[in-house]
């Protein structure tokens, strides 16, 4: 699996850099201990180490102000959960909305939130070149109003917002149109 990991973000890494169009702009202003916590993967642009999974969220922390990110899934919801971590920094200058992250060094790639909502309940996450992207939610359900702003934002940044999925967070939502 890491492998695939390390495959992946090197290829991401790769077409990002090939990728036209303006880059992403960033929220304003990441209150780092605001952002702190889990955040539940409501939808994102599958790939090979995302796709398929259930029930997956991040939770991440600032330690001694490094950047901390623990990604968790499951392969099905009565499969035992797996883990991946990451480490890095903030961008200096970024006011917290840009990270450089790594499965290990010296390999790093771009972490940008997009968009927080004031009260730090919901996230769009994307990357440069906007082939992958995340909806987030401090809660593993999300209305479909809510669902169709975020998505509306994320088209408005130059997504094809026709390529994210939503990840089933419950059981009762595999198969549901829209769904991984």
């Amino acid at each position: 699996m890491l492998r695939q990991l390390v495959a992946l973000f090197c290829l991401a890494g790769l077409s990002a850099c090939a990728t036209p169009g303006p880059p992403l702009p960033l929220a304003q202003r990441v209150d780092l201990d605001r952002y702190s916590g889990r955040w539940y993967v409501i939808a994102n642009i599958p790939y090979f180490a995302e796709r398929g999974k259930v029930g997956s969220y991040f939770d991440v922390s600032f330690p001694n102000g490094d950047v901390r990110d623990v990604y968790s899934a499951r392969a099905d919801f009565s499969a035992t959960e797996n883990h991946f971590v990451m480490g890095g920094y903030v961008v200096a200058g970024s006011g917290g909305a840009k990270w450089r992250e790594s499965p290990f060094w010296p390999l790093y790639f771009s972490y940008l939130i997009l968009d927080i909502d004031p009260d730090y309940k919901t996230a769009l996450v994307g990357y440069p070149g906007r082939q992958y992207g995340w909806v987030f939610s401090r809660k593993p359900d999300m209305d479909d109003a809510t669902y169709a702003r975020m998505l509306n934002k994320l088209g408005a940044l130059g997504y094809d917002t026709g390529l994210f999925k939503r990840v089933p967070q419950h059981p009762d939502q595999i198969g549901k149109p829209g769904f991984q």
